[in-house]
């Protein structure tokens, strides 16, 4: 049974995020304490703790690859998926398999100031006063400097969010990371970090051009802060909070949905 119940456990890495409102409406602290036990003792070996372990799928925040019901989630942890090395799961119950899908669901609430604040409000402040599409994009609009956001709310939550606007600094994402080159001509050339290996460095500079470098060829290379400013006390918590509310709500369309 352990090894089946692992088993599952890998599905779950082909699963897309499903609306907040679909969470269980008949779980207790019990039920969820009891998936979560389920899964930390089986399916973090794959997924690890927080459930981000498994590329493209973060299971603690909700975002996973295909969208799915609970009971599809049910189903496919219950019947495996055909042609896959994912297989059926004969000897676990049902109840087994919800209560690992209400404990993955529950994770993805998040309670925090998203919830109080005003999208249509945030957008505003996003393309007006915040001027942020001069340095992300956002559908295909705004610059690539900074980084793509259409789907931003898929990877972090409203508190994560707060924090990369009151201070960018503290944590930056692996695909956000700032660098610096400097030529051996003495010529520092600084933007958003593509990729870096043991020969070369590409990065989408200051001016949004692609860049390339050869390590050998350079005087110095490093990581640098990020460009992004930090909203001061000029911007007021319920502004903050529009400003997360509106980014929380950039995510995946929901299956069928037209675009």
């Amino acid at each position: 049974m352990r090894k089946s119940l692992l088993s599952a456990a890998l599905t779950l890495a082909g699963l897309l995020a499903y609306p907040l409102a679909s969470i269980a409406q008949h779980e207790t602290g019990a039920d969820l304490f009891s998936g979560e036990q389920v899964f930390q003792n089986l399916c973090a070996n794959c997924h690890g703790i927080d459930g981000a372990l498994v590329p493209n799928v973060d299971l603690g925040h909700g975002v996973f690859r295909q969208p799915y019901t609970d009971a599809q989630l049910v189903t496919v942890i219950l019947k495996g998926i055909p042609n896959t090395p994912m297989p059926g799961n004969p000897t676990m119950s049902e109840e087994q398999a919800q209560l690992v899908v209400d404990y993955l669901r529950s994770r993805a609430v998040d309670s925090s100031s998203a919830l109080a604040g005003d999208a249509a409000k945030g957008r505003a402040l996003f393309e007006g006063r915040g001027d942020c599409l001069s340095c992300h994009m956002v559908a295909g609009q705004g610059s690539p400097l900074g980084g793509e956001l259409t789907r931003i709310g898929d990877s972090r939550t409203a508190d994560e969010l707060t924090q990369s606007l009151r201070a960018p600094n503290a944590v930056v994402q692996p695909n956000q990371r700032s660098y610096a080159v400097t030529t051996s001509a003495g010529t520092t050339i600084s933007g958003r970090l593509l990729n870096r290996d043991a020969f070369s460095v590409q990065l989408l500079d200051d001016t949004g051009k692609l860049r390339s470098f050869t390590l050998a060829d350079l005087r110095e290379h490093t990581f640098v802060a990020s460009p992004m400013p930090a909203l001061g006390a000029d911007w007021m918590d319920q502004d903050i909070a529009d400003l997360v509310a509106y980014l929380a709500s950039l995510r995946a369309p929901a299956q069928g949905a037209k675009p």
